[in-house]
């Protein structure tokens, strides 16, 4: 499977992520990103959150507010079939930078503004399975660019 990098978006911390053009990857995450709370965000396994650009457009269709980096993902793709992204899936993003997803996100009510009535559990992977925004650790550390191609092995 294949995709593209929609959007990059990084923060000091709190949504939304705003987007760059380019960041460099490491272990810990994107440069210059950052978390208000680092329980519940990043660490070596969260260290990059994804999410599907087409999966946003749903959710806007369906009137909630969101965009590329209003859920706090770092990495927008487009162009991969989000249902099928699983835990313990790889990744190559560009052609450097390789990371395995570890979970799905909970959503956290630092995202009410962006939805409908304020329901942001809409993309909690529980109650929608195949909505969740996903976690992944960093397998290869290098530099990603908007426009770069994604590969998934599911």
């Amino acid at each position: 499977m294949s995709g593209r990098i929609h959007q990059i978006s990084i923060s000091p911390g709190g949504v939304p992520k705003l987007p760059i053009g380019e960041s460099t990857v490491s272990v810990l995450g994107l440069g210059g990103d950052d978390h208000n709370d680092k329980r519940h965000h990043g660490g070596l396994d969260g260290a990059v959150c994804l999410f599907s650009l087409e999966a946003i457009e749903a959710l806007r269709e369906e009137g909630h507010k969101v965009f590329p980096g209003a859920t706090g993902e770092n990495i927008t793709v487009s162009g991969i079939e989000w249902s099928e992204v699983v835990p313990g899936s790889r990744w190559r993003l560009g052609q450097e930078v390789e990371i395995e997803v570890t979970g799905y996100t909970t959503p956290c009510h630092n995202q009410v503004n962006w939805f409908l009535d304020g329901d942001f559990t809409r993309i909690n992977q529980k109650r929608s399975p195949g909505w969740s925004r996903v976690y992944a650790r960093v397998l290869t550390a290098g530099r990603i660019r908007t426009g770069d191609e994604v590969w998934v092995a599911t």
